[in-house]
This record gives C-alpha cells, structure tokens and sequence, in this order.
C-alpha cells in the first residue's frame, strides 16, 4: 500500500511539472505566406528558426482583442529588456476583409509595438483564415453573418524553432507573464 502511494504521488509530482513547462515536440504549423503590416510577404519561411508567440486579433474588436494586443505588447517589451534574440511575435487578423496593411499598422501603433519583431498578417480569405486558425493552432474562428464581431479564441501560442505549436496561454486576462518569459527562454536553448 505504501508502495501504490508512492507511485501515485510520484506520478502525480510528474503530471503537474509536466504542465509547467512547454512540450518538446508540438503540432507543425503548415507552409504560410501571408502579408504583414507593411505589405510584404511575410510567412513560416521568415519564423525558421526563431521562437514566436502567436495570436488571433481584429482591429474593429470591442471586447478581448485590446488587452491582448496589449498584454501582447507587454511581452514583447519584457523580452527586449531580457535581451533574448530570436524571438517574434505574430498577430494574425481573423478580419482580413476590413483589416487591410494599413489599418494594422496604424491600429498598432498604439499598442508601442516594435515592427521590427511583432508582425500583423492579413491577405488571406474569410474561408482561409477559418481554416488556417482551427488547423494549425486549434482556435476556432468564424465571422458570424450579421454584425462585425468575429467570434474567436483568446489564446497565445507558443512556437518552437522548428515551426510546432508547443503551449498556449489565456491572452487577455490572468495572463501568466512569468511563465510565458520562462517557457520562451527555455524554448530558446532547444
């Protein structure tokens, strides 16, 4: 008996470690190329490589999408002050008709954000972006008929070098910054 609850407590111990960090090997993210806030080319070719943290935004959001793109830029700016390299930060729109490389660029830029590492991608269809998000990042996305609000998740995802999906976090509320830094970094020395 003493032995059976060794084992559990033992199994236990594992399981929640096992949460704290990110996994070694994820879900790959299939060949993009999408177009960033600038109006250039910008996909999986220009993340190999380097560690990304992703989301699903829209600049006409009137609930989660501002905190995120703020939590998002909190994080950016954390990873500048620990000087890590190599790490990108990626939005995708879920509203690619009405967000255009122009209006992502200047909705941004209240956000501080550092063009230079966080890149706001559009030119892809409604359809594809549905398919893409659910696809490659298991968030759901669909732009309901009516209104302008697209329904979508509040996640952020992790990326490894190897372009694989390793962890996700809440995005725009209890965001858990520590561990987010802790996960990039050690991702970082894979």
């Amino acid at each position: 008996m003493k032995r059976l609850i060794s084992i559990l407590s033992l199994l236990a111990s594992i399981i929640l470690l096992s949460a704290c960090f990110p996994m070694k090997k994820g879900k790959p993210i299939e060949e993009f190329t999408f177009t960033n806030q600038n109006g250039e080319p910008f996909g999986l070719e220009s993340l190999k490589g380097k560690v990304w943290l992703a989301d699903f935004v829209f600049t006409n959001c009137t609930t989660v999408c501002p905190p995120m793109s703020a939590n998002m830029s909190e994080l950016q700016q954390e990873v500048k002050k620990k000087g890590l390299k190599n790490v990108e930060f990626v939005s995708f729109t879920v509203d690619p008709d009405y967000d255009t490389p122009e209006v992502l660029s200047e909705y941004y830029k209240a956000f501080n954000a550092d063009f230079s590492t966080w890149h706001f991608l559009t030119g892809y269809t409604q359809e594809e972006i549905e398919e893409f998000a659910p696809k490659n990042f298991k968030s759901p996305v669909k732009k309901p008929q009516e209104g302008d609000q697209v329904l979508h998740a509040v996640n952020f995802y992790l990326v490894n070098k190897k372009g694989e999906v390793i962890a996700n976090y809440p995005g725009n509320e209890d965001v858990p910054f520590e561990q987010i830094l802790n996960d990039i970094e050690a991702t970082l020395k894979e």
